[in-house]
């Protein structure tokens, strides 16, 4: 008897300098709990390091769901911005390749989960703007207290959003992010923290359009990963 299909879920990686074994070079690298909890969750796990944006709509038919990954900032000019003084390191080619797989993603109505950066390329991609030091909001580093450590936070979830069906009305969640979302055209707010900050939005104009703030592969509870591997499925389904 034929076994039913896992869907394919792609995950966006960085491009940078790394080492091993003997070598020293630029090397397409993601962390492993990304591709680990998708694989948990039921679904095969495909990296999509940067390239030529023009190849995004030939990944997307090719793929059941997307994963914009973790990372560095977002480039302020994408969103009209001056450079605030604690923006650092933006990669052009990961901005453009990212909004390039979200056009054709739209477009296709691929189901997207965001996480971390990944929200805030969301935010920019449908016309938004980032708050790029929270600090300066918060008066705190909560949100990331530096180096690798994660800030943990609690975040309330509204109801009747994707995101509580997901994971519940509250959740204790592990955050690495000096930026956050300000404003995001077309996206419903889904989950707070105490102090105010957005930490996930949703797009109702989509079948399944996550984001959150906060890093969920880090976590053993993989109701994020669960809830869109089960929107790949039903979008596998009825193709």
């Amino acid at each position: 008897m034929t076994k039913p299909l896992k869907p394919v879920i792609g995950i966006t990686t960085y491009r940078e300098q790394a080492r091993w074994g003997v070598w020293d070079e630029p090397a397409d690298v993601l962390h492993a709990a990304y591709s680990k909890s998708l694989e948990a969750a039921g679904a095969v796990a495909l990296l999509l390091p940067p390239g030529d944006p023009a190849g995004a709509a030939s990944v997307i038919p090719r793929i059941d769901g997307l994963v914009i990954a973790g990372g560095a900032d977002v480039d302020p000019a994408r969103y009209g911005d001056d450079v605030h003084e604690r923006t650092t390191e933006w990669r052009h080619d990961r901005d453009a390749w990212e909004l390039a797989l979200l056009d054709a993603a739209s477009a296709a109505g691929l189901p997207v989960l965001g996480i971390c950066r990944g929200m805030q390329v969301m935010a920019v991609h449908a016309g938004g703007t980032l708050d790029q030091h929270t600090p300066d909001l918060v008066g705190t580093d909560g949100h990331s207290p530096g180096g690798a450590e994660f800030g943990e936070i609690e975040v309330h979830i509204f109801p009747n959003t994707l995101l509580a069906e997901a994971v519940g009305s509250r959740a204790v969640v592990a955050c690495h992010h000096h930026q956050s979302v300000r404003t995001h055209p077309g996206f419903a707010a889904s989950a707070r923290a105490a102090d105010g900050t957005l930490e996930a939005m949703e797009d109702p104009s989509h079948p399944y359009w996550l984001a959150v703030q906060w890093h969920p592969e880090t976590r053993e509870d993989a109701g994020l990963f669960r809830s869109l591997v089960a929107a790949a499925l039903t979008r596998l389904a009825t193709r």
